[in-house]
């Protein structure tokens, strides 16, 4: 087991951030890419000297086509897709929202790690990713958000508290009042830059 502090790099394009956490060779992949362009991620695992063969685990914070869509490609290419159980009804409605273009690939619970989210954590910690996994719904009822142990987290799309829709405000505050409550100074959104968390009344 390594005592070193996770190491995080950004391999995101199209406007979409997609973050690997790394514990020496032991590395996690959160948020997966859109469908058809696995070149585009390899080329950016390349560029930020990350090989494709160390990632344990890709796991999506929601099931949305920016966020998911190579998950079967990835399972191709041999990188075990990690899906929190809660997810498991938004899976297949995401090929919904697809087009043949797309190049998109079905069938992403097949041979899929499939845990709840408290199992999740653990499966980490043994790839040495100290990590939480939290279901965090607001953006959606499938959203989950990982903490590392350090306080660092990784939203996915989960809003701000002050840029929501009325309709969801009560349970995005609730899903950052649990994101504050694991300790979290930094949040790493699907998109735009890494900010501080602040208190959320």
């Amino acid at each position: 087991m390594t005592s070193a502090t996770p190491t995080v790099v950004n391999v995101g394009y199209r406007s979409t951030n997609y973050w690997v956490i790394s514990a020496g060779t032991n590395r996690l992949l959160v948020d997966l890419g859109w469908p058809g362009t696995l070149g585009l991620l390899r080329a950016q695992l390349s560029r930020m000297d990350v090989p494709m063969a160390e990632l344990r685990y890709a796991l999506a914070t929601h099931y949305h086509i920016d966020h998911a869509g190579l998950g079967q490609e990835l399972k191709l290419a041999q990188i075990p897709l990690l899906i929190i159980d809660l997810q498991l009804p938004w899976v297949d409605e995401m090929r919904r929202w697809t087009k043949p273009a797309d190049d998109y690939l079905p069938n992403l619970t097949g041979d899929a790690v499939i845990v709840d989210a408290a199992e999740a954590g653990p499966r980490l910690r043994h790839i040495d990713i100290p990590a939480t996994v939290l279901p965090t719904p607001g953006h959606s009822d499938d959203s989950v958000s990982v903490v590392l142990d350090d306080g660092r987290v990784f939203t996915g799309d989960l809003p701000s508290p002050d840029f929501v829709e009325p309709g969801s405000a009560d349970q995005v505050a609730a899903s950052w009042r649990d994101i504050v409550a694991a300790g979290g100074p930094e949040v790493y959104p699907a998109h735009g830059p890494i900010r501080p968390i602040r208190p959320i009344p």
